[in-house]
């Protein structure tokens, strides 16, 4: 299901967060939980793993992380700032030390001149640290590369988060 290189960086990631006794959460919107399941797939994961929200609605968004209905109306929920409330309400609302969150225009549809398909924003929240916020701009590549790209790059912040 994932690519043998994401697997690899997980399982890597999996050992490194264990050993520092650090639990991670996912707060995913267009990934739909893929960044959860490529850190599920990985034996002993249970050890790190805290949990994943799948928050693919505004309503998600505000019910289980506890984002602004004045942050979505305002900014959009594809946007940094949602972003960041979605990472930040994930550390509230789990017993994780890190959270990763992800929210964007996956595609086909639902793109504008402003959120073109393939855009794509990401925060990482560890508790206390800054946190941290990244765009990526994919562009129209197809809705699993986007999502696939998404995974990667949420990896790519937990392992700049983790020890």
């Amino acid at each position: 299901m994932f690519p043998p290189d994401l697997l690899v960086r997980a399982a890597e990631l999996i050992v490194r967060y264990r050993s520092a006794g650090l639990m991670v959460a996912t707060a995913e919107s267009c990934t739909g939980g893929l960044i959860a399941g490529l850190l599920t797939e990985i034996p002993g994961s249970s050890n790190v793993v805290e949990r994943g929200f799948v928050v693919y609605s505004n309503a998600a968004k505000e019910e289980l992380l506890g984002v602004p209905a004045s942050t979505l109306a305002r900014y959009g929920a594809v946007s940094e700032e949602t972003a960041r409330a979605m990472a930040e309400g994930a550390l509230k609302a789990s017993r994780a030390d890190v959270a990763v969150s992800v929210t964007g225009v996956a595609g086909p549809d639902g793109g504008t001149a402003a959120k073109p398909v393939g855009l794509v924003h990401f925060a990482c929240a560890r508790r206390g640290a800054a946190t941290v916020a990244r765009e990526e701009r994919f562009g129209d590549i197809g809705r699993d590369a986007v999502r696939l790209a998404s995974v990667r790059v949420g990896l790519d912040l937990l392992e700049a988060a983790g020890p």
